[in-house]
């Protein structure tokens, strides 16, 4: 069995389901709790985007992704 720890608050993840307790995005793992802050952080960013790109939202995750792991948190 293998331990994955989440790349943005460093929890360790000792039951790991990928897709389900654990997520890859842009090189990084990141925990189910973090995903979802994530997502819910960049909702009001996303909606207000006229006309939506998914070139745009792609690089957005990944930048906002790399952020909150070089802060810690999201």
């Amino acid at each position: 069995m293998i331990t994955i720890s989440c790349d943005v608050c460093k929890k360790k993840l000792d039951e790991s389901n990928y897709g389900r307790t654990f997520f890859f995005y842009a090189n990084h793992s990141i925990c189910e709790t973090c995903k979802d802050n994530l997502e819910f952080s960049a909702k009001s960013q996303v909606r207000a985007r006229t006309p939506f790109s998914m070139d745009w939202y792609s690089k957005f995750m990944r930048d906002s992704l790399d952020k909150a792991v070089q802060k810690g948190r999201i």
